[in-house]
């Protein structure tokens, strides 16, 4: 049976606010990022993907990444980088990322910078602090929050943690902050959803009992972990159906390589698979050597900005190819974003026909 397709235009922006995080979760790539605490007295080509603190970020030994990040200042500068942005790509929605976004200090204030720049202002996180802040970024504008969920037990946690931080007092910790961050959503109006991260079928039985305790109150997104390609997806698909989970809607954003299919379960709860799609950028991938069916794992999934620790703000296209990162003010001067707004609008126009054919 034919499902619908429902086709949008990318208008997102991913903010790296800063770089801290208490999870140190196996597959995170950290949007692309040397963690900072493992390399602050190493040089650009000599980053580590993972160090002593536990955390990894798994391109970044590989990706040519030339600089460390640095928190977001909460002043005028972070406001015109947003201004600039959006008007150069038309840009309506932005994403809090980190680390761990609730950690910084100042991200209400951060959150109403954005919304006062014009921007639809969504987290995502792991909720360990979400407690404390929610209610104010609530205030400042903040409408939705992004929960990756890695367990509803210790051991649970524990399974895609660093293994020398498997500790089941700390991981119960964090499960009982993420519920009350939860549950700050719900009291100060705030929409929230559950990331799940899938890496292989091993993990089915923990993902049915996330399924089982957030479904009913959230809505949940599973994802394909991006370094076990394949191996993630099948996983996915095989626990969608061993749910009895039917397709009943796909999602395309035009221009980015982020898509979804919605699922629903015999008990009428709705389910979505986020996955990537093959979408390139034309001309700055066309000799990327990683430019194949395998090696590209995220493809161009948007525009990321930075804020590094000489104090620049950078823009990034692709979290294996930090090296094309450029400082704010090149990048607007580059043939980027006319390339970015040319793809989304060729992209919008493709699938649509294809849609109606």
């Amino acid at each position: 049976m034919q499902i619908p397709v429902h086709i949008a235009r990318d208008t997102t922006l991913r903010v790296k606010i800063h770089d801290a995080c208490g999870l140190t979760c196996t597959f995170c790539h950290n949007e692309g990022t040397p963690v900072a605490a493992d390399n602050r007295q190493r040089l650009p080509g000599d980053f580590l993907s993972a160090g002593a603190s536990g955390r990894a970020s798994i391109y970044a030994a590989t990706n040519g990444a030339r600089f460390l990040p640095a928190p977001v200042p909460d002043d005028d500068e972070f406001a015109d980088a947003l201004r600039l942005l959006g008007d150069a790509l038309e840009l309506t929605e932005l994403h809090l990322t980190g680390g761990e976004p609730t950690l910084h200090p100042s991200v209400a204030r951060l959150t109403k910078i954005a919304v006062d720049a014009g921007y639809r202002v969504a987290m995502t996180s792991n909720g360990e602090r979400g407690e404390r802040v929610i209610p104010d970024c609530a205030a400042a504008g903040l409408a939705r929050v992004n929960f990756s969920i890695f367990g509803t037990t210790a051991a649970e946690l524990a399974e895609v943690q660093h293994a020398r931080y498997r500790n089941p007092v700390l991981a119960q910790r964090k499960i009982d902050a993420l519920k009350r961050s939860i549950a700050a959503c719900e009291v100060n109006g705030v929409n929230a959803s559950a990331n799940i991260v899938v890496p292989d079928h091993t993990h089915a039985a923990r993902v049915h009992r996330l399924l089982d305790q957030y479904s009913p109150h959230l809505t949940v997104r599973l994802l394909n972990s991006l370094d076990r390609g394949a191996v993630s997806i099948d996983a996915i698909e095989r626990i969608l159906t061993e749910r009895g989970a039917v397709a009943e809607a796909h999602y395309l954003t035009a221009g980015v390589s982020g898509a979804r299919t919605a699922y629903r379960l015999p008990d009428q709860r709705r389910v979505y698979f986020k996955q990537i799609h093959p979408v390139r950028l034309p001309t700055t991938c066309a000799g990327c050597q990683f430019n194949n069916g395998t090696d590209c794992e995220e493809g161009f999934y948007g525009v990321r900005l930075y804020y590094d620790r000489t104090n620049t703000f950078q823009v990034g296209v692709c979290i294996q190819r930090m090296d094309l990162c450029l400082p704010l003010h090149e990048f607007l001067a580059s043939p980027l974003p006319r390339e970015i707004l040319t793809l989304r609008d060729t992209e919008f126009q493709r699938l649509a026909a294809r849609r109606a054919g």
